[in-house]
């Protein structure tokens, strides 16, 4: 990770991003578990530790948040979600449908999160050109 105040926006994009690219791997996993019996589904929780860490003080400015959340150990949480919870006789508690709409949502944030980063570099970049001159 980059290390400068520069660059603070940037690398919690890619934590989010990173975050993201990891869901997708478990989201894939529960669909290709779909008929496994007794496998629980499995997600990722990095929202609202984001949520959380940007909420701490309202009188902060976001550039400042922004900095300390740049600095943070911010990581995904893996959870198994309703471990107790099947519909199914089986004991498994995937289901395809909603695993599928997840899945696209979650590509979504990644297509987002990377445009955002590919953002900031441009403006980076117009910055150089135009101190350049």
């Amino acid at each position: 990770m980059i290390n400068s105040n520069v660059f603070d926006y940037v690398n919690v994009l890619q934590k989010a991003a990173d975050a993201s690219w990891q869901r997708h791997e478990v989201l894939s996993n529960n669909i290709a578990n779909v008929n496994t019996p007794g496998y629980k589904r499995r997600d990722i929780d990095f929202e609202s530790q984001l949520r959380q860490a940007l909420g701490e003080s309202r009188y902060e400015s976001v550039d400042s948040k922004v900095a300390h959340l740049s600095s943070k150990d911010l990581r995904p949480r893996i959870f198994t979600d309703a471990s107790n919870f099947s519909y199914r006789m089986d004991k498994n508690n995937v289901d395809i449908d909603t695993e599928s709409v997840e899945l696209a949502s979650n590509q979504l944030k990644y297509d987002g999160l990377g445009t955002s980063i590919q953002h900031e570099f441009q403006m980076l970049q117009s910055v150089m050109r135009s101190s350049g001159t």
